[in-house]
């Protein structure tokens, strides 16, 4: 099942049927000979003009091309293969110099909450294109997969200290159980005790949990 900001590999021959279909994306720079360069696209949420069985995916282009985020869908899953997630560890290379102690820093809060943190967002991209990607405004924008409540309480409390003295912004989502997720920022300004309910992301859109019903497991149909 496929899940928001996972990156898919395309078919050129599928990627051209795409274009056939919104002609106006291929007067746009790089997106021509995207897939035959094997650059990746990531997984949106669905949109009601999407087909129900086709694949919703989406490509942001670099700053420097106008920073337009492009979306598309492929008629069928065939058309696509899902990869791997990018961990923090393989994209930090990408990173600029200037953020390698806070990376430092996540790598060693992921290991001791037992998670292992995954980029998206402008490192995500630059470290899977080489293409420039970051700017001096750009996020650092990390998943964390939360299984309850006590992990996820104490990861937010480290999140907050690192971000307010770093030299970057921290940001980025929980992945809950069920795969849906939550923004992290907005979860931990809400507070345990505020009675407000968070905001969950899903495939179809966004709905409203209480905090209480976000890391119970799925039960699986029978």
């Amino acid at each position: 099942m496929l899940h928001r900001h996972d990156l898919l590999w395309v078919q050129p021959s599928a990627w051209d049927a795409m274009l056939g279909c919104h002609p106006g994306l291929t007067d746009l720079p790089l997106v021509a000979d995207w897939a035959r360069l094997d650059r990746p696209v990531t997984v949106r949420r669905r949109m009601a003009r999407d087909c129900v069985d086709g694949v919703p995916a989406a490509l942001p282009l670099p700053p420097n091309c106008g920073k337009r985020r492009l979306a598309f869908s492929f008629a069928s899953g065939a058309a696509v293969i899902a990869l791997p997630p990018v961990l923090l560890r393989d994209a930090a290379p990408a990173a600029p110099s200037a953020w390698r102690p806070i990376v430092a820093a996540l790598l060693d809060l992921g290991k001791a909450r037992g998670i292992t943190p995954r980029v998206f967002g402008a490192l995500l991209w630059q470290h899977a294109t080489g293409l420039p990607y970051l700017t001096s405004r750009s996020d650092l924008d990390l998943i964390w997969s939360i299984s309850d409540e006590r992990t996820a309480a104490l990861l937010m409390e480290g999140l907050l200290r690192l971000d307010a003295d770093g030299p970057v912004r921290l940001d980025g989502e929980l992945e809950l159980p069920d795969g849906t997720a939550v923004n992290w920022r907005e979860l931990a300004q809400r507070g345990a005790d505020s009675g407000d309910e968070p905001l969950v992301k899903t495939m179809d859109g966004v709905e409203v949990r209480t905090r209480a019903a976000l890391f119970r497991t799925p039960v699986s149909p029978s």
